[in-house]
């Protein structure tokens, strides 16, 4: 974690201004619903993890299932009649409240054998449906209709047969039919439920059925008024212009269901399983193999992608439970909401601006899940938080976060630049650049090679030459002997007249720093020779003593860094390692080798260095002697 004075006022604004804008952002997608889909994935995620969210305690289903069509192969559907009748019977014997049949009756056999022209006495088929008829007429039987295309248009509905809508006590088709059309968010997924599904207007005028079917039975258990236009159940309120989100009990599956066969068996009304229907809405429905009124709903897929459809019939009886229990699945308080927004984002702008980016993306990722499990936590108590729109907004923080680090880096790269730029080689500065860890300013031990280089004679020369003459001179030298340097990778460290100082293995360790000082001074001999050609060109006839230089190299530990007071400072390297490499420069002239270097550097280079004669050297301030040899080639 960088410390907090390395953070500038233009970083924490930049966290502040990340906050405000995925702030701003998560909020208005949210408010816009422009990221509905992106929540339709946590919200459907946690009715499958949550499995089974209550037992339905107020609707049961009926199914016209296959076993059902089995124990009847020889009736056609359009002739059941009879035996809805009887179903009805046996569930009134037993108290059922609603009896809704979710179950298309556009054809009665009366009206179909009327094709025929049969004459009255001769057709068997006239009062076949009468049992089923009276059925419908004790008053507390729902049955569905459809709304085609808008429902706009009295053309636009698909009611029961005449024969039956004739049965329905008073006529009262507003009250005794609901549609049973689904509504669908884009992706095709049953989530929601309206109070009116159709125009209520053209309802009201034309004696139409207008409410949705789950309410309308919800209606007559609760004994209200299908005509008043808003209706309270328990502290859940719904108006005609309503839309709830349905609050499923459960997987496909979880309401329970009997066999539409079970009430047709005799004694079915001492059965305890028919009895258990007591008192509740009874749904009947197709459930039979190859039905298609079988809709997706949030346990349709899984991660696998698998498909689990619901039947009509149940989501019809999820949206009576819903309403009945008063369960009213809704959003956090928009206060809640903001404010968990805001707390998040500023935990991930005001502590990743001090983190590293893989932290800064830990960090994120535990906001994210722990955002997710409160959202889950929060969903199991019927309230949904919207946690795709949290997450949106901390990639935005990200963003925000990644912008700031890379500006930062490019000022500490462009400053390290500029400071290493004039004393490195070009290969040492993209390293440096390249490196994930800038080298410390401070000042740190590190083992380096210190080579020193001197020109001889250079008193006399100043004397024999002008002032800028000499410069002329030693900036043409210093060009030609940094080039040798930097080719070996050296730090320039500092010119001391007309010294050079140089060290190998910093800023960036080297491990072969020993060898390349060698090879480095070998190379300053050659531009020395050289040089001494150009002098001879440019102050021919000053009498100048040939140009030559002296090299003194050693190996060893040095502090290296930014040395210095607050005042000024500068990058160089200290220590006995450099001491001896001065010293060993000036002992050239009593040892009349060009290049003189430690045993220790040497011994360092590895094989292949070429020396000539070998000296025990007393260094002034040191009690112990040097050993050092010349050295001859690399």
């Amino acid at each position: 974690m960088a410390p907090l004075r390395h953070l500038t006022g233009k970083a924490w604004m930049l966290a502040l201004i990340s906050l405000l804008a995925a702030t701003l952002l998560a909020e208005g997608l949210y408010r816009g619903g422009w990221a509905r889909d992106a929540e339709h994935v946590y919200s459907d995620f946690w009715h499958r993890l949550a499995g089974v969210r209550h037992n339905p305690e107020h609707v049961a289903l009926v199914m016209v299932d296959d076993p059902s069509l089995a124990a009847h192969p020889d009736d056609p559907l359009v002739f059941w009649g009879p035996y809805f009748a009887r179903a009805i019977s046996t569930l009134n014997a037993v108290g059922v409240k609603v009896i809704a049949l979710d179950y298309s009756f556009g054809v009665s056999p009366e009206r179909w054998i009327s094709q025929l022209n049969l004459p009255r006495d001769r057709n068997p088929l006239q009062d076949y449906d009468r049992s089923f008829r009276s059925a419908i007429h004790q008053g507390n039987v729902i049955l569905a209709g459809f709304r085609t295309r808008e429902g706009s248009t009295v053309d636009d509905f698909i009611l029961p047969s005449p024969d039956y809508l004739l049965a329905i006590p008073g006529y009262d088709l507003p009250a005794t039919i609901g549609l049973a059309n689904l509504r669908t968010d884009p992706d095709g997924t049953v989530r929601h439920f309206g109070a009116v599904e159709a125009d209520a207007t053209l309802a009201k005028t034309e004696h139409l059925p207008a409410l949705a079917f789950g309410l309308l039975a919800a209606i007559r258990y609760s004994g209200q008024d299908p005509a008043a236009g808003r209706w309270r159940f328990g502290d859940l309120a719904i108006g005609v212009d309503d839309e709830l989100v349905i609050a499923y009990a459960g997987k496909p599956g979880t309401v329970p269901k009997l066999s539409f066969q079970r009430l047709l068996e005799p004694g079915a009304v001492d059965a305890v399983d028919v009895r258990a229907l007591a008192g509740k809405v009874v749904i009947i429905g197709a459930g039979f193999a190859g039905i298609n009124d079988v809709h997706s709903t949030p346990y349709s897929t899984n991660l696998a992608g698998a498909q689990e459809l619901m039947p009509g019939p149940e989501i019809q009886a999820n949206v009576v439970e819903t309403l009945l229990s008063a369960r009213r699945v809704a959003d956090v308080a928009p206060y809640w909401r903001l404010a968990a927004f805001v707390a998040s984002f500023a935990i991930l702008a005001f502590v990743g601006v001090r983190l590293a980016a893989w932290q800064a993306i830990a960090l994120m990722a535990a906001i994210a899940a722990v955002a997710s499990y409160l959202a889950y936590r929060l969903f199991t108590a019927d309230l949904l938080f919207p946690v795709a729109h949290l997450q949106l907004g901390l990639v935005v923080v990200l963003i925000g976060l990644s912008l700031l680090r890379l500006s930062r880096e490019e000022r500490e790269r462009a400053r390290i630049g500029a400071f290493f730029g004039r004393y490195v080689s070009d290969q040492v500065m993209t390293a440096l650049l390249a490196s994930s860890e800038m080298p410390e300013l401070g000042g740190q031990a590190t083992p380096v090679t210190v080579l020193f280089s001197d020109i001889r004679n250079f008193t006399t020369m100043s004397e024999r030459l002008s002032a800028r003459e000499v410069v002329e001179m030693l900036n043409s030298y210093f060009e030609r002997a940094c080039t040798a340097l930097l080719r070996e990778g050296a730090t320039i460290d500092k010119f001391i007249g007309d010294a050079i100082m140089a060290e190998f293995g910093a800023p960036l360790p080297q491990a072969d720093h020993a060898r390349r000082a060698l090879r480095a001074a070998v190379a300053l001999r050659q531009v020395a020779v050289e040089f001494r050609r150009w002098m001879t060109e440019r102050f021919a006839g000053r009498d100048l003593p040939e140009f030559a230089i002296g090299i003194g190299v050693h190996s060893g530990e040095a502090v290296v860094g930014n040395i210095g007071s607050s005042a000024r400072m500068e990058y160089t390297a200290i220590g006995d390692t450099v001491n001896i490499a001065s010293r060993l420069e000036g002992k050239t002239k009593e040892t009349g080798c060009t290049i003189l270097a430690s045993v220790q550097t040497v011994l360092a280079a590895g094989p292949g260095v070429a020396v000539g004669g070998q000296h025990l050297l007393a260094i002034k301030g040191r009690s112990q002697q040097v050993e050092a040899v010349e050295i001859v080639g690399v």
